[in-house]
Formats: structure tokens, C-alpha cells, sequence
């Protein structure tokens, strides 16, 4: 048997559904080398490593990665691969390295970005819900998206308004006087986010954070809700 030659490398990159999920995850917990070729991904959530690597059909094991003093030292999850075609496929929609605060908007067909939406709230979004004592038997629940690029987060609000006829709220913290970081939270109340929340987990690709999902699921529960099943369900 003769020896086994190098990989192909990938030729080009093809839309689909897994590949917009894994740029929402990169739009957030990913990083672009400035060598012009190598990304990383780092996350606590070793799901969220596997969901990633599933996405993009990578074969590379999963390291870990020391956060550093100024965060106690916390271990994540991290993976690193080179891929010269993707990295400029991503330079191509909008991505870029150190893009935390000057991403702008992205190139995203419409038919995927419920798809890079969910990778997106996955990567950087939240959802949290209460009963609000002012009312009687009221629960209240938001669904977030965060941003420290002022730029993206706008750019977020009016795809969903053009897409879904919804507005939400931006909301900011920091930005004012040296060295403070600017933080824009995109918040969906409700009504509204139950819209998103339904056609986000609609799409045939069903990768997603499973406790997040749960999250959201019991909270619809409680007011007679519940989200598009699963593929396979």
C-alpha cells in the first residue's frame, strides 16, 4: 500500500444552512487569524465545539484554552484549523480579524440567516423570563442578541425588521470616556420574540445549544407555547 497522500484541500465554499450556523458562531466566539488563514473557536460549551466542527466537517481534535488571570484561569474549549478558501469566503461577507468592535453588517442570503441567526444567539445571545409582580399572573420573556460593534447590532435590527416586520429595542452600556468598551443588547419583549424565536428554530438545520433551547422551551410552557419540533422529531 503506498503512502497515503495530504487531504484535499476545499475548493470552495457552498451556502447552506450548517455553514450560515457556524458564521453566526464565528460573528461571535470566532477569531480570524492575521495570518490569512488560520481561525480559531473558543467556547465553554463543549457542545458547542462539536456543533461547530459538525458544521464545517472539521477533523481537528479539541484543545483547551486558559483564560488567563484576569479570569481566574477558566478552562475552555478550543479548536483551531487552517483554511485559506473559508478565510476568505468569511473576509468576503464582512468578517475580519480583531472584528469585535467594527464588525458591520454581513452578507447573508435570506433563505440562511435564520440559520446564521441562531448560530448568532447560540454564540452571544441570551434569553431570560420572569413573572413581573406589577400585574397578576403576567410572565414576561426577552430574547437578546449582544454586540460591542454598534454597527452589527444595527444591521441585526433592520434584517429582522425587513424579514419579520419586528423592531425590538437597543439597548447600550459602557462607550463613553477612554477604554470603555461600547455593549449593544438587541432585545426582543414577547409578542415579538416569539415571532423570531419560532422561525429561528424552524429551519432545516437543526444544530443548535441544546440548553438554551431548553431554556426557552420551558419558559413557552408556562404561557401555552412551544417551539417548532425538532427535524426527526
Amino acid at each position: 500500500m503506498g503512502l497515503r497522500g495530504p487531504k484535499p484541500k476545499r475548493r470552495e465554499v457552498v451556502w447552506s444552512p450548517e455553514l450560515a450556523y457556524a458564521i453566526g458562531l464565528i460573528a461571535t466566539d470566532g477569531c480570524l487569524s492575521n495570518d490569512e488563514r488560520h481561525l480559531f473557536f473558543v467556547s465553554k460549551d463543549l457542545e458547542q465545539i462539536k456543533n461547530i466542527k459538525k458544521c464545517l466537517g472539521l477533523k481537528v481534535k479539541i484543545g483547551i484554552h486558559r483564560a488567563g488571570a484576569r479570569f481566574n484561569n477558566k478552562k475552555y474549549h478550543r479548536v483551531q484549523w487552517g483554511d485559506v478558501t473559508l478565510y476568505k469566503f468569511l473576509l468576503d461577507i464582512g468578517l475580519m480579524p480583531n472584528k469585535s468592535q467594527k464588525l458591520g453588517a454581513l452578507i447573508i442570503p435570506d433563505e440562511y440567516f435564520f440559520d446564521f441567526l441562531r448560530g448568532s444567539f447560540d454564540g452571544d445571545g441570551s434569553f431570560y423570563s420572569y413573572f413581573d409582580p406589577r400585574w397578576k399572573s403576567s410572565f414576561m420573556f426577552y430574547l437578546n442578541f449582544t454586540s460591542a460593534s454598534p454597527e452589527h447590532i444595527q444591521w441585526l435590527q433592520q434584517t429582522l425588521s425587513h424579514l419579520l416586520g419586528v423592531s425590538g429595542h437597543i439597548s447600550k452600556m459602557g462607550g463613553e470616556g477612554k477604554d470603555r468598551s461600547w455593549i449593544g443588547t438587541l432585545r426582543f419583549a414577547k409578542a415579538e420574540a416569539l415571532i423570531v424565536m419560532k422561525v429561528m428554530y424552524s429551519t432545516t438545520c437543526s444544530i443548535h445549544l441544546q440548553r438554551k433551547r431548553l431554556k426557552i422551551e420551558r419558559a413557552l410552557r408556562i404561557v401555552g407555547e412551544s417551539l417548532p419540533k425538532k427535524r426527526g422529531d
